[in-house]
């Protein structure tokens, strides 16, 4: 039933997207709800288990950790709802199914600051309270999801009612479009199955659905890895390899469900103790029956002993990081030397650093007493840097910009190729600081940079910066030398002192605001409005600059994209210049896809 849902979506992955209010080219919901499908049933396949409750936990976690995007978060909290609420069931039956339906409807709510009305949060809230009534009447499965897919399609049509941006442009909200197209999946799949079944029940098998037809869609390949950061020569060169004192980093998972000591309770807080006895940057995160764990230490083997009571461990990657600064210092000289960047990737461990868990021979260590954890030392301390910044970009000028700003990692991605959850928990988990920032510069990406936050166990604060101009304006009123309360302050506060702007190309004929514009016109996006449009880039970008600088400005900042020519940025800057005596204008190649131009004004 699952995988049903999942290949719906993805059949419908361009329909969803073209729901997209605006017309611009980057229109995302319905790819960054497939990606976080797809990624919750990858997990899903790996771990077959009779229990529905299990099938659901493990689709959760996979929804969970590939979440992308405002869609993909909301869609992983809902899951993640419904498998809390089914956790301990081998079977589930109709009130069961609605009830954790509303579980998830109720987790979602929670998670989302400001929930609007006319999105997937409606769909699923107007389906799951429908769901809850006709289950109390009919105990029927079948019947009950094909309620819940007909509800869900009357809630999604009433969306443009209470989302008035939505009736303007004529379509329905794309969130709620995906959400009705995994619940379509899910009644195919039943309507497919009931024949000869007992209709009241949901079991693993069914769920899953693992023995699907020949001519089920298999699951399409992850994505190809494209690079996740970018970090400055200069920053590696004033650390002393030497001085690396923690040098091995380790990551690995407990496999509770296989632990050699029955019965042994995980206490988290012992464990962290004991790991930071010897070890810093440590990540331990406890899903039920699968612990995973990340530490810099210099005794792996004291690690392992202390994890194995608890369980078989699993996937254990440790690499040598004077090895890995030696070789890094290496490529930064021939770099300078070619005058290239270094990249380097925010993937916490290369493939290469597998060892082998027979290899290790490392006997199990000696009951855990439950002693006081150790606090960690000022030595230990003292090897961190107080802050470290995460910024969200594309465009390789873009990136080098937050680069030469303190940024230490930009990852890839914007209004296209939103990252996931687990692209920013990785981030978080590359940097050795006290605290550190996300910039998410995209309101689609801000709810995975939270929920990173709120999985990471470090010490993680998220600014809304809801474009590059804002995130921008957030870096250069950062201060090394000031507090983290301060540096939050100030950087939300720098946010709003910018206005934004941004062009690109219009993808479909449509009238916005009393707008018309036509498929391919050059649209200039204020914030979040539209308040041109032209056949000329040119004309667009003097109209958008001259609306930008209606209540002054003193600088102005231009970012140039792949699509803009020399020449044109050439002629706008001398218009803008000649137009706007009293404003200093600043240009730089920001080689940013789809968006010719993005402005900033201050």
């Amino acid at each position: 039933m699952v995988l049903s849902g999942a290949d719906n979506l993805q059949r419908n992955e361009a329909r969803i997207n073209a729901l997209n209010v605006f017309p611009v080219p980057d229109g995302d919901t319905g790819s960054n709800m497939n990606l976080t499908m797809t990624s919750g049933k990858r997990e899903l396949l790996k771990n077959p288990n009779p229990a529905v409750g299990k099938v659901a936990e493990a689709l959760s976690k996979g929804l969970l950790m590939g979440a992308r995007g405002n869609s993909g978060v909301i869609l992983s909290q809902l899951f993640r709802g419904f498998s809390k609420s089914i956790a301990a069931q081998e079977q589930i039956d109709a009130q069961q199914f609605a009830a954790a339906l509303q579980h998830g409807v109720d987790m979602a709510y929670k998670a989302v600051v400001k929930p609007v009305e006319g999105t997937i949060l409606t769909v699923a809230k107007d389906t799951a309270k429908h769901a809850v009534a006709f289950a109390k009447r009919n105990n029927d499965i079948v019947q009950l999801v094909r309620e819940v897919h007909a509800r869900s399609r009357e809630s999604l049509e009433r969306t443009p009612d209470l989302l008035p941006v939505l009736k303007q442009v004529g379509v329905v909200d794309s969130g709620g479009q995906g959400l009705v197209c995994i619940y379509e999946g899910f009644l195919g799949k039943l309507l497919e199955e009931a024949g000869g079944t007992d209709d009241r029940h949901i079991g693993a098998e069914a769920a899953v659905a693992l023995q699907a037809p020949a001519a089920a869609p298999k699951l399409p390949a992850p994505p190809p890895a494209r690079p996740a950061a970018f970090r400055h020569a200069s920053a590696q060169s004033k650390i002393e390899t030497d001085h690396i004192e923690f040098l091995y980093d380790m990551e690995f998972f407990i496999n509770r469900k296989q632990s050699g000591r029955t019965g042994l309770r995980f206490d988290e807080a012992l464990f962290k103790g004991m790991l930071g006895r010897d070890g810093d940057s440590i990540l331990v995160i406890v899903d039920d029956e699968i612990i995973k764990v990340h530490v810099h230490t210099r005794k792996p083997g004291d690690v392992l002993n202390y994890a194995l009571p608890y369980g078989e461990l699993t996937e254990i990657h440790i690499l040598n990081m004077r090895e890995q600064h030696r070789d890094l210092l290496h490529e930064e000289e021939s770099a300078a030397i070619a005058g290239s960047p270094l990249p380097v990737t925010a993937e916490v461990l290369p493939e290469t650093a597998v060892v082998e868990e027979a290899a290790l021979g490392l006997a199990v260590s000696e009951v855990l007493t439950g002693a006081p954890a150790d606090a960690i030392s000022a030595e230990q301390a003292h090897e961190q840097a107080p802050f470290g910044l995460v910024a969200v970009a594309m465009g390789e000028g873009i990136r080098s910009i937050f680069l030469d700003n303190n940024v230490d990692v930009v990852l890839s991605g914007g209004q296209t190729m939103n990252p996931s959850t687990e692209d920013f928990v990785k981030a978080i988990e590359s940097l050795s600081a006290e605290h550190i920032y996300l910039l998410p510069n995209n309101s689609n990406i801000i709810l995975a940079a939270q929920q990173a936050a709120e999985l990471s166990e470090r010490s993680v604060t998220v600014i809304g910066t809801k474009n590059i101009p804002q995130g921008l304006a957030a870096v250069l009123a950062f201060r090394e030398e000031e507090s983290a309360e301060y540096n939050a302050q100030a950087m939300s506060e720098a946010v709003l002192q910018v206005r934004s702007g941004q062009v690109t190309n219009a993808v479909r004929n449509t009238s916005i605001d009393g707008i018309s514009i036509q498929e391919g016109d050059y649209i200039g996006i204020l914030e979040k409005t539209i308040v041109t449009a032209s056949p000329s880039l040119l004309e667009t970008c003097k109209e958008l600059i001259g609306r930008m600088l209606e209540d002054g400005g003193e600088l102005v900042t231009v970012l140039s994209g792949e699509q803009a020519k020399a020449s044109e940025t050439a002629e706008l800057t001398a218009w803008a210049k000649e137009s706007f005596p009293d404003a200093e204008f600043e240009v730089h190649e920001g080689g940013q896809p789809l968006y010719p131009y993005l402005i900033a004004v201050e």
